[in-house]
């Protein structure tokens, strides 16, 4: 009598884990058991035909739930969820993970080798994301066979109809009580077969390559901002469309600014005569000019004065963000004799029993300051 195995436990899942957890634990699973990583390994070969027959029943909604219902017994008919092709069942999923996404969705058609996208991550000044930047960057990638032009097929010979799903690149097989149609396991959903492989690429149609690439930089751009470059990614196989690579922006940390949207923030520190009497400073903008900022008489510490239009530039759009200064008032840690006497001639008339002419007074101990 043959002991069926829990297909959640062949999975190393919990009944209860939804599909993108079975997706990734299959995933792992089937290529650490692939026949071929394991050449000539029996138990890998069992191995990887019962995960791919678990996970053939569980990614689909329907099977599933009549396996949580009835088990094994759901699909006793049809002599197991893999049917008559059961061995091959894990393999539209493996090049799903590897090439990209179905082409014609699972109603039918040929299986999309279309090249997997990929994902490129830069790092950027804050000037950089101001002012944008032409650069150039290298990947590894997969590209067109040079020998083969893409086809796989070695040069001469060409590749021909599968016979097995009719160049459809799909097939049929009951499934216990349903008709299920999955990718064909002889030409893995090209619908085609190549008897004469190219010997560069093995019949995949592409090899490995570096390649440099110029990337353009707008100004504007900011934190996880995405740039396509579309076909620049895996190449398809058997001269399938190439991906898209994604790049990815990150912005360094600034020594003077902070960035939110459109509006940078930063802090400046005054003395506090000046806070008092009020005055301007200025401050260096990453667009090269020098701000000036006017700081009004009687000004506390962590209040915030907004430059309109000197901020970031709008990514894609037509002018600048804000530029919003918060100022430090900063205290002398060390007085003058002189220095000293002024504050103490303050201290004592801040009742308003004898209020001086503030104005005057802090104007004299300004020059006192120095």
């Amino acid at each position: 009598m043959t002991t069926e195995v829990d297909y959640y436990e062949l999975l190393e899942c919990e009944r209860t884990a939804d599909a993108a957890t079975i997706k990734s634990s299959y995933r792992k699973l089937a290529m650490k058991y692939h026949p071929d990583k394991n050449q000539g390994c029996t138990d890998s070969e069992a191995k990887f035909k019962a995960i791919s027959e678990a996970y053939d029943c569980l990614k689909d909604p329907q099977k599933r739930a009549a396996y949580d219902r009835f088990g094994h017994a759901a699909f006793k008919q049809g002599g197991g969820p893999g049917g008559g092709a059961q061995d091959f069942s894990g393999f539209s999923d493996i090049f799903e993970s590897v090439f990209g996404e179905f082409m014609g969705g699972r109603g039918g058609g040929r299986t999309n080798l279309r090249g997997a996208d990929l994902r490129y991550d830069m790092d950027i000044t804050l000037e950089d994301a101001f002012h944008g930047k032409n650069t150039e960057i290298t990947v590894d990638v997969s590209a067109v066979c040079e020998t083969c032009t893409g086809s796989g097929a070695n040069p001469g010979t060409q590749a021909k109809t599968c016979q097995q799903c009719n160049g459809h690149g799909k097939v049929r097989a009951q499934q216990g009580f349903f008709m299920v149609e999955r990718t064909c396991p002889v030409c893995h959903g090209a619908g085609q077969v190549i008897a004469d492989p190219c010997r560069d690429c093995r019949g995949e149609g592409r090899t490995d390559k570096t390649k440099t690439l110029s990337i353009n930089v707008p100004p504007g751009v900011d934190e996880g901002t995405r740039i396509r470059l579309t076909g620049e990614g895996e190449a398809g196989a058997r001269g399938a469309p190439a991906g898209d690579l994604y790049i990815f922006l990150h912005v360094k940390k600034h020594a003077i600014f902070e960035r939110e949207g459109t509006t940078l923030y930063a802090r400046a520190p005054i003395s506090f005569t000046t806070a008092a009497l009020g005055g301007e400073i200025t401050l260096p903008g990453l667009d090269g000019e020098q701000h000036v900022v006017k700081i009004l008489p009687g000004t506390q510490s962590g209040r915030e004065v907004r430059q309109r239009g000197v901020g970031m530039p709008v990514l894609q759009g037509r002018g600048r963000g804000d530029l919003v200064v918060q100022l430090t008032v900063e205290m002398p840690t060390k007085l003058t004799a002189r220095q000293r006497e002024l504050l103490e001639e303050f201290r004592a008339t801040e009742t308003g029993e004898e209020c001086p002419d503030s104005t005057g007074f802090f104007a004299k101990l300004k020059a006192a300051l120095g």
